[in-house]
């Protein structure tokens, strides 16, 4: 027991260090985009930068408004999302495509920036992203059936200047004290299923689903767990294998090509599901689109092997 005890205990020093460097590192990133983009919403400026991408929505069958909704989701979480579509007028089929568009492409800079520390374009998965967003929009918008009502339009309540900053600060002090708690969590979760070998369990009984998305069986837990609790809450995690060479290059990029279209399977889906959007075309859409994107990278991966073959050097004798 005591021996128990102590791998644990051990796994636990080992864990603590790694997830307060990397939620402080985090929360430096988080914090000031959050204020500058609470800054450019009590000042109106998004609906000023939504009004120029407004003709490309009508395009697609959206109303206007979308802009502003798309935009948003950009700079912000999926909460703000949630906040903003309560207060428009859309349909429950509109809100759907919506939501779907905002599921891929949320929070861009934060998580962009996660996605290039483990080995991927940053620019690349910014235009991978939104163009998926656009391409599951287009998709779903032939795909879905008529669906009658509306969503439950809110009053939107505004706030002086200072009762904005204060409302940030209380928001900002929550939401750091849950960043670390989450990835510390998850960080010593990491640990202790490496100690007792249950990783290499999980990855073996979810080596063929894997497989079947495009991605190596080495990359199991990472998925499981940009898949729970998303992208940015997984970064310690994703950061840790990355750093100490525990993914190859190509193996963490094509998950991130995965996670970049389908992440936070689990909370995100459900709050909109609150709303009333069904959870079902909320998730699966977006777990086969990224399928395809896999499988079309690792399709450029080999023709690259092919066209530029890799060099052996033989060793010569002197």
């Amino acid at each position: 027991m005591s021996n128990y005890s102590a791998r644990v205990l051990g796994c636990v020093k080992k864990a603590l260090p790694v997830a307060i460097k990397t939620s402080i590192w985090f929360l430096k990133i988080m914090l000031p985009v959050s204020l500058f983009v609470t800054l450019l919403s009590y000042f109106n400026i998004l609906p000023y930068i939504s009004s120029f991408a407004s003709p490309l929505f009508t395009l697609i069958g959206l109303p206007g408004d979308a802009a502003l909704v798309f935009v948003t989701s950009i700079f912000t979480n999926i909460y703000t999302v949630i906040a903003l579509l309560s207060t428009l007028d859309f349909s429950v089929r509109e809100s759907l495509i919506m939501a779907t568009m905002c599921l891929i492409s949320h929070n861009f800079v934060v998580e962009t920036i996660v996605l290039q520390k483990t080995g991927s374009s940053a620019v690349w998965m910014v235009i991978l992203r939104v163009l998926g967003s656009f391409v599951a929009a287009i998709g779903l918008n032939w795909l879905l059936p008529e669906m009658s009502g509306k969503m439950m339009a809110e009053t939107a309540v505004s706030l002086g200047f200072w009762e904005t900053m204060l409302h940030w600060l209380e928001s900002s002090v929550m939401l750091g004290l849950k960043i670390v708690l989450v990835i510390s969590g998850l960080m010593i979760l990491q640990r202790l299923l490496e100690e007792f070998g249950i990783l290499k369990i999980l990855s073996a009984m979810l080596s063929p689903l894997m497989r079947l998305f495009g991605l190596n069986p080495d990359v199991a837990f990472l998925w499981l767990v940009g898949n729970t609790v998303g992208l940015a809450y997984g970064s310690a995690i994703m950061m840790d294998y990355a750093k100490t060479g525990k993914l190859g290059h190509q193996e963490a990029d094509l998950l991130n090509h995965h996670l970049a279209i389908s992440h936070s399977q689990l909370e995100d889906p459900l709050l909109f599901a609150v709303m009333g959007l069904p959870a079902g075309w909320l998730i699966f859409p977006r777990v086969v689109l990224a399928v395809i994107v896999v499988w079309i990278r690792r399709g450029i991966y080999l023709l690259q092997v092919r066209v530029h073959p890799p060099v052996k050097v033989e060793n010569i004798s002197l």
